[in-house]
């Protein structure tokens, strides 16, 4: 049995980190190794981000509440206003609203053919208290 935290972290957590690489680097014109440092990833890593090569399994960005989050988080990067601390609580955020919204739910299935997506509830019932990062 795969747990959804295990498809969060191979699925969810690289589309935020691609959409963040890709808007400060055209958004922003940061410098791919700003930006993974600021990432704690490589500089190789974004640019497979920034390149779509990694992090397109599933398009979080097409979600209006998840995008806008996405872009405030560049915009406090840019701005140098996010700590890491917040900024990995940001990420869980957008984790928890992307399971709330069943966004994982194909990827799951395709995981686990056993898992019926109209019946399953996991992602939708458990809530997360991220709050001692």
């Amino acid at each position: 049995m795969v747990m959804p935290c295990e498809i969060a972290v191979k699925s969810v957590v690289p589309s935020i980190r691609a959409f963040i690489a890709i808007d400060l680097t055209q958004s922003y014109q940061m410098k791919q190794n700003d930006v993974a440092n600021i990432l704690g990833i490589t500089q190789t890593a974004v640019s497979k981000y920034t390149r779509q090569v990694r992090g397109t399994v599933i398009k979080i960005g097409d979600s209006e509440e998840i995008r806008t989050m996405m872009q405030q988080i560049t915009s406090q990067i840019a701005d140098k206003k996010i700590s890491r601390h917040d900024l990995a609580l940001r990420f869980c955020q957008i984790c928890q609203i992307t399971r709330r919204n069943g966004l994982m739910c194909q990827l799951c299935k395709r995981t686990d053919q056993t898992i019926d997506i109209q019946t399953c509830q996991i992602c939708k019932s458990v809530t997360l208290n991220c709050n001692g990062l």
